[in-house]
């Protein structure tokens, strides 16, 4: 039986190997190769990290338990094959409650484990900022999106606004992304979205950020993130929608402070100003709006 010694000796090459592999790779590879990571710069946003983190740990977990399941089942197979002159039957057993507990806990365990880290990860992204610096409502709409910018006002008389239609594919099905609705970002600003569907259900996503979140009729979401890394980026509607929900695009900006002032000076010096949240609204009926419903008759 060889010595401890030896064994170390053995995975010493082991671990040098491993930490060169990992050295090698690249942030995407890194991060489960997933998107919102390019190399030497920050993640997309400050919860970018904090996603992955939680992907690949479930997927390395996932194939730990994988890697044991296969091998005790070629184990099995090998050990408990029938060999030659054998009949019938093997020997049945049953009610070996040591192993019955065991692989009771076991699962158990991984899955309350699974559930803790899942729950304190989404706790603290689905957590608001108190103050954000900027704060957007994003409307979803059959089949593009609206993105007003709220002001300081109460009655949001401040806001400037971008009304935006779905995308345009041409005779061979290539996208304009320049037509577009885009919102624009902020870097390292609190940024919070308010959320909001003047329809049908929606979904708000922004891939590279590596979180989405629904768009509930008469429930208004919010999203709270730091926007870390200038750049642009692919948004899109991640609910289906109806017949045109895979043209609900848009684009996302993330650009330093003086270019986003200057975007919203923009948008006031063309007169997109006021609160357009309930503009073109299809749900009048609503319960609480005062209108009147459909089993409702006027006397």
């Amino acid at each position: 039986m060889p010595s401890k010694r030896r064994l170390r000796w053995a995975a010493l090459p082991v671990g040098v190997a491993a930490a060169v592999v990992l050295a090698g790779c690249t942030p995407t590879e890194l991060n489960g190769f997933l998107p919102g990571f390019v190399e030497g710069g920050p993640a997309a946003t400050n919860q970018t990290e904090r996603v992955s983190d939680l992907w690949v740990n479930s997927w390395i977990v996932l194939l730990a338990v994988g890697l044991i399941t296969w091998g005790l089942m070629g184990w099995a197979v090998i050990a408990y094959r029938r060999r030659k002159g054998q009949t019938g039957l093997p020997v049945q057993l049953r009610y070996n409650m040591p192993i019955e507990i065991l692989y009771t806990v076991i699962p158990l365990i991984l899955v309350l484990g699974m559930f803790f880290f899942t729950a304190r990860d989404q706790t603290e992204i689905e957590t608001q900022w108190e103050n954000p610096d900027v704060e957007i409502t994003a409307i979803a709409k059959q089949w593009a999106w609206d993105f007003q910018y709220n002001g300081e006002e109460e009655d949001n008389s401040d806001a400037v606004w971008t009304m935006g239609i779905q995308a345009q594919p041409d005779k061979d099905g290539n996208i304009d992304k320049e037509q577009l609705p885009t919102l624009v970002l902020p870097v390292d600003q609190k940024v919070t979205i308010h959320l909001q569907s003047r329809d049908v259900i929606h979904s708000f996503w922004i891939i590279d950020f590596l979180y989405k979140k629904d768009m509930y009729i008469g429930k208004d979401n919010t999203w709270s993130f730091t926007p870390t890394r200038v750049g642009e980026y692919d948004g899109k509607c991640a609910e289906l929608c109806g017949e045109y929900h895979s043209m609900m695009l848009f684009n996302v900006k993330v650009v330093e402070q003086a270019e986003y002032d200057a975007y919203l000076e923009e948008l006031e010096a063309e007169g997109n100003t006021g609160d357009i949240n309930d503009a073109y609204d299809r749900l009048g009926n609503f319960p609480g709006t005062g209108a009147a419903t459909s089993g409702e008759h006027e006397e």
